[in-house]
């Protein structure tokens, strides 16, 4: 998962960095630009995903309370009485 989330993406940065230093050309500007943008684009499509994955983790954790809601009819964080 480390390799998905930060080497693919800092990879294909560095490679548009390094084709900006090694060569300085106008055309090689424009394709480093490109590089460092799908970088990062790869990066942001990365973290929107574990975002959602989260939302499931606490859909579920809703649907769990809410169970025991039903069963014992208080939610779990309450004290009992």
């Amino acid at each position: 998962m480390w390799i998905l989330r930060y080497a693919i993406p800092g990879a294909v940065c560095l490679a548009g960095l390094l084709m900006l230093v090694v060569l300085p050309a106008p055309t090689s500007v424009a394709a480093a630009g490109a590089l460092v943008g799908a970088g990062l684009s790869i990066a942001l499509i990365n973290w929107m995903f574990r975002m959602g994955a989260e939302g499931d983790k606490e859909r579920a954790r809703e649907e769990a309370a809410r169970d025991y809601f039903t069963e014992h009819g208080r939610w779990p964080d309450d004290r009992p009485r």
